[in-house]
C-alpha cells in the first residue's frame, strides 16, 4: 500500500539498549534482528532504528562521523542488510534515523573545514568572526548548555553547534551540502529502507543575518534548569527556507514508491502548528513533537492538541507518541494519575492507540516500563551530566530492554552499558507473555483492535465536552463509528450513554448497566455505535 504509514504504528528501537548478541554490554544489529519477531508479534507496522552509524558516541550516535557505514559496536553493513531482509520477511517496514543538521567534529568534512578559510569544505559549516570584544557573534544557546558558538584557533573564528561543541552544524545555505545530504538519503534507500525519521527537522537553516534570539515571551518566575528554554528561538531555527528542503526530500522519496518520512519537531512554542506546516502536501508525510511527552494528563490537553492540529492542517498528518529516548517514560511522568502502574500503562496504550494519526511506541512501554533511578556516576548522557540533578537526563529512559528475569534481563551476557535495576527487572517480556491482564497482552489486544478498525486507523474525530477527568470522542470512518471514553483518574466515574449495547472486548475497567456506564480507576471503554446515541454526565 503506497500510504502504509497513514494510521500506522511504529516501534522505536534504541540499538544500544535492545539486545546485545556479542556480550560486550552494548546492543547490536544482530541482536535487533533476533528480536524483530517480538515487534511483529506485538502488531506493529514498522520499526524505527535510532542511529547506528559510525560515531565517536559522545552523543550516543547522534554525532555521526560517517553517514554511510555502521559503527563497529553495532556490527556491519551486511548485518544491517540482514536486519532489513528479516524485517521485511516479518511484514515490518524499516525506518532509520537521519541526523543531518550536524555531524561529529571527527567527520572528515569538518576536519578539512577547520584547517583554513579557503579549503573546499571551508563553507560547509557555519563559521563567523568574533565581535570586536572577542565574544560570540550572537546570543544563541546550545540545547546542551552554554553558548552555541565554539572558538576555533585554527581559523580564528567561531563555529555553530546547536548541541554539543563536538557536533558542528552544517551550513545548508551552501548548495553542495544539500546535494551531499541527498546522496546520503539515496544510499540508504538503495539498500532497501522504507523511510527516514529526521532528527531536529526544524533546525537545518538558520537566520542569514544571525540575529539574536529574543527572550521567551512567556515570562519565567525563576531561571530554568536549562537556560535554552528561556529564549524564543526565532532566528536560530525555524527558518522558512527549511520548507524548501522538506520539499526536496519529498521529491527524493517520490523516486522510491512506498517509502515514508517523519520529522522530529524540536520546538517548544508552536510545535502543533509547525507539525501541520511541515506535513502539508509535498513535504514530509508525518511529524511528531514533544507536545504529548510532558506532564499534562488532562482531557482538555489531549483534546486541544488533536483538535488544533487537524483544524490548522486538515491535509497534514501527525505522529503521536507519549515517550521516546529523550524524555521520562510516561508511566513515570504520569504516575500520580494512575491507581497502579499497570492501570496507567494500559490506559495510556488505549488512549494513544485511539488517536487520529500515526503512532510511535518507545521500546519497553509495552511492558509498562518505568524510568531507572541513576546516580551521577552512572550517567553517560552529556545533557544529563551537564544539568544534574535537573532537568532529568536521558539515560534514565534508555536503560536496556528487559526480556526476562535473568541477570541483566536477558539483554547481555556481559556488563550492560547502563544498569538494569530491580524495579525494571520486575517488568519483563517473559513474565507478561500469555498472562491475562498483563500490560503486554493488553498492548497486543489494543494493537489488533486498532488494526482491525477502519475508524481507528483513519477515521475523523469529534470530541465531547465532558468535565475533567473524562475524555470522550468518536472516531468515524465509512460505516463504522466507535465511541471512545476514558477516565483519566484513579477515582471511578460514571456517565450516561444511550444507544449502545456493550463495550468492545478490549475495554478495561468498564461496566455498562442499562444506560449507566461506570469507568473504574483509569477505566477505558470503546463502544461500537450504530445509529443515534447520547452521552452525558
Amino acid at each position: 500500500m503506497a500510504e502504509w504509514w497513514r494510521g500506522s504504528v511504529t516501534y522505536q528501537v534504541y540499538p544500544r539498549s535492545f539486545q546485545d548478541d556479542n556480550g560486550d554490554g552494548v546492543g547490536d544489529l544482530k541482536g535487533i534482528t533476533r528480536r524483530l519477531s517480538h515487534i511483529a508479534d506485538l502488531g506493529c507496522d514498522a520499526v524505527w532504528l535510532s542511529p547506528f552509524f559510525t560515531s565517536p558516541m559522545l552523543d550516543m550516535g547522534y554525532d555521526v562521523s560517517n553517514y554511510t557505514d555502521v559503527d563497529p559496536v553495532f556490527g556491519t553493513l551486511a548485518d544491517f542488510d540482514a536486519l532489513v531482509r528479516r524485517a521485511h520477511d516479518l511484514g515490518l517496514k524499516v525506518i532509520i534515523d537521519q541526523v543531518l543538521n550536524h555531524c561529529s567534529d571527527k567527520h572528515p568534512f569538518f576536519a578539512e573545514s577547520r584547517k583554513d578559510r579557503t579549503n573546499p569544505k571551508a563553507d560547509w559549516f557555519i563559521w563567523e568572526n568574533p565581535r570586536h570584544d572577542g565574544s560570540p557573534p550572537n546570543n544563541w544557546l546550545s540545547v546542551f548548555g552554554g553558548s552555541a558558538w565554539m572558538w576555533d584557533a585554527r581559523r580564528k573564528q567561531y563555529y555553530l553547534h546547536s548541541f554539543l561543541p563536538q557536533q558542528p552544524d552544517f551550513n545548508y545555505r551552501n548548495p553542495d551540502v544539500v546535494d551531499f545530504m541527498e546522496t546520503v538519503l539515496r544510499f540508504w534507500l538503495d539498500r532497501g529502507v522504507d523511510g527516514f525519521r529526521f532528527d531536529t527537522v526544524n533546525y537545518f537553516y538558520k537566520d542569514a543575518l544571525l540575529r539574536c534570539d529574543p527572550a521567551d515571551y512567556r515570562i519565567k518566575a525563576e531561571p530554568e534548569g536549562n537556560p535554552y528554554g528561556m529564549q524564543y528561538h526565532l532566528f536560530s531555527k525555524n527558518q522558512p527556507e527549511n520548507l524548501a528542503w522538506m520539499e526536496r526530500i519529498r521529491r527524493v522519496m517520490d523516486d522510491y514508491p512506498g517509502t515514508s518520512t517523519v520529522g522530529e519537531m524540536g520546538e517548544m512554542h508552536h510545535a502543533i502548528r509547525m507539525m501541520g506546516e511541515y506535513t502539508s502536501p509535498g513535504r514530509l508525510n508525518q511529524c511528531y513533537s514533544f507536545e504529548m511527552m510532558g506532564y499534562d494528563y488532562s482531557a482538555a490537553f489531549f483534546r486541544s492538541r488533536i483538535s488544533d492540529f487537524f483544524a490548522g492542517a486538515p491535509k497534514g498528518w501527525p505522529m503521536w507518541a507519549f515517550s521516546n529516548h529523550d524524555v521520562v517514560r510516561h508511566v513515570s511522568r504520569w504516575a500520580k494519575h494512575g491507581a497502579s502502574q499497570d492501570d496507567l500503562a494500559k490506559q495510556a496504550a488505549a488512549l494513544l492507540l485511539s488517536f487520529q494519526g500515526s503512532i510511535c511506541l518507545w521500546e519497553g512501554e509495552e511492558i509498562g516500563q518505568t524510568d531507572t533511578e541513576l546516580a551521577l556516576e552512572e550517567l553517560t548522557d552529556p545533557q544529563g551530566i551537564n544539568f544534574w540533578p535537573e532537568p532529568i537526563g536521558r539515560d534514565n529512559t534508555r536503560t536496556p530492554m528487559v526480556w526476562d528475569a535473568s541477570p541483566h534481563g536477558g539483554f547481555t551476557t556481559g556488563t550492560p552499558w547502563l544498569p538494569v535495576k530491580a524495579p525494571q527487572l520486575a517488568r519483563n517480556v517473559a513474565s507478561q507473555t500469555g498472562v491475562t491482564g498483563s500490560v503486554l497482552e493488553f498492548y497486543r489486544a489494543m494493537l489488533a483492535f486498532r488494526k482491525g478498525s477502519a475508524a481507528l486507523i483513519a477515521g475523523s474525530t469529534t470530541f465531547f465536552d465532558l468535565p475533567e477527568p473524562l475524555l470522550a470522542f468518536t472516531r468515524v470512518a465509512a460505516q463504522e463509528t466507535i465511541l471512545c471514553i476514558f477516565n483519566l483518574s484513579p477515582v471511578p466515574r460514571s456517565v450516561t450513554v444511550a444507544g449502545v449495547t456493550a463495550p468492545a472486548a478490549v475495554s478495561c475497567g468498564a461496566v455498562l448497566e442499562g444506560q449507566s456506564l461506570t469507568l473504574g480507576a483509569n477505566g477505558v471503554a470503546f463502544l461500537p455505535v450504530v445509529g443515534a446515541f447520547t452521552l452525558s454526565v
